[in-house]
């Protein structure tokens, strides 16, 4: 991705979100006042598909503010750029080179080749997952509500959940759903397809529709990556709160893996919740924050460092260990440059996250759980995931933060959102090229 793309784009969302909380402010938008930098922060949430909220979306706003902040998210989790372009292709207007590199940047494709045909396609299997979605929720939440009450409530989670927001319009969450088996199958399928990235769904539907496709390195690598964190969260979370009495230790077996099912799934890349996280473990909640820094798949609706990012940097360390020069994977040799951008992109990221959590502490203060909450916070955010040890209610901590501190989370969503190496390209100054070349050293490490 160039500057002026990590730019664009950055402004871009930024933009939507200064729209979206314009429309919020509005008085049929809400039930209860809202001022403007609450109205920031949750349009800022909806476009980067965080789920982090200061106000309650049930409660707090109105049908209509539910519709804005579901059609951001949608937005958000389209992206703004294939948005743009699919109006654009109904209009019958030719997208022009500019606009086709914006969306290669936006969607992390791996070339501009056929980028419209991909665009169409994505729109009609997202949609048509949304379709299923919220189909089958709608015909749970008709167990218990009148028709077109379950169909609004089935469509706005299945939107909510494909594209990883964690936004829910019942005021206490999903924790009323907690043992309900159909609601954590749907939701958690959907938040893991929306996880894996558009170019990996279209694979595999290829791959389930002619046998003789064979899917991509990229592809293994994201479902053989995603399955492994996806395991490895479900058991540090079922083992670590196994004997914990104030989350799962007083449940039955059935309901500590189910529980910890849906909790695995959702420290990575979303934001829904049927537990109380500010009762876990310390060992719990720092490895959730390592999960939601990880994220999902580049090109989708996931964010963190992704999880390719992780599964190259494994597989580097890996041949190094192994006394190899090249990280091999799938009888592939993985690129010197992607190696080299996974390192910066990890690098960049921790010295972000340890910046904000640092500014962060000198104006708010996280609670009787102190810094881990500031730290649970700013993992959440900068992966774009949503959870949150809370306020000592239903809204997450940022709730309890003043201007400031709102501010600092905002910037990290929608930096998230970008991408932490498209936001450093964005705001650092590019240096002019010189054909200088000069000798190399040797440095002890």
């Amino acid at each position: 991705m160039n500057r002026y793309n990590a730019r664009y784009l950055l402004i871009a969302y930024t933009l939507i979100a200064l729209l979206g909380a314009v429309l919020l402010i509005l008085p049929p938008m809400h039930k209860n006042t809202i001022d403007f930098i609450d109205a920031f922060f949750m349009a800022s949430s909806a476009v980067s598909v965080t789920g982090l909220i200061v106000k309650n979306t049930g409660a707090d706003f109105t049908f209509f503010g539910q519709l804005v902040l579901i059609s951001i998210i949608q937005i958000g989790g389209f992206g703004y750029m294939s948005v743009t372009s699919f109006v654009y292709l109904l209009l019958r207007k030719k997208i022009d080179y500019k606009n086709r590199q914006l969306i290669k940047d936006n969607l992390s494709l791996p070339t501009m080749q056929g980028t419209i045909g991909f665009i169409k396609k994505m729109f009609i299997l997202v949609l048509l997952i949304e379709a299923v979605g919220a189909l089958l929720l709608t015909m749970r939440f008709m167990l218990e509500y009148p028709f077109l009450e379950a169909l609004w409530l089935g469509i706005f989670h299945s939107i909510s959940a494909f594209n990883n927001a964690g936004f829910s319009v019942f005021e206490s969450g999903l924790m009323a759903y907690r043992d309900d088996l159909a609601i954590n199958l749907i939701i958690t399928t959907l938040i893991i397809a929306g996880g894996l990235g558009y170019l990996v769904l279209l694979e595999c539907y290829y791959r389930l529709k002619r046998k003789n496709v064979k899917l991509s390195t990229h592809t293994k690598i994201v479902l053989l990556t995603t399955a492994f964190l996806i395991i490895t969260a479900f058991l540090s979370v079922f083992l670590l709160e196994y004997k914990n009495p104030k989350s799962i230790g007083e449940f039955s077996l059935w309901q500590k893996i189910l529980s910890s099912y849906f909790a695995a799934v959702n420290y990575r890349t979303s934001g829904f919740n049927t537990l109380d996280l500010s009762l876990f473990q310390d060992a719990s909640l720092f490895f959730g924050s390592i999960f939601m820094v990880i994220g999902g798949a580049p090109g989708g609706t996931a964010g963190g460092i992704k999880v390719t990012t992780f599964a190259i940097l494994f597989i580097y360390t890996f041949s190094i260990l192994r006394n190899s020069k090249e990280a091999i994977v799938f009888h592939r040799t993985i690129a010197q440059d992607t190696i080299n951008r996974a390192f910066v992109i990890v690098a960049l990221s921790s010295v972000y996250i340890s910046v904000c959590v640092m500014i962060l502490s000198l104006f708010e203060n996280g609670g009787s759980r102190g810094f881990l909450a500031l730290l649970f916070e700013v993992c959440s955010a900068f992966g774009t995931v949503g959870l949150s040890m809370g306020d000592g209610g239903i809204l997450s901590l940022s709730a309890n933060f003043d201007s400031m501190g709102k501010f600092i989370i905002i910037l990290l969503m929608l930096s998230g959102k970008v991408g932490v190496l498209a936001f450093a390209l964005s705001i650092v100054v590019a240096k002019k090229k010189t054909r200088i070349a000069y000798p190399e050293t040797k440095i002890l490490i």
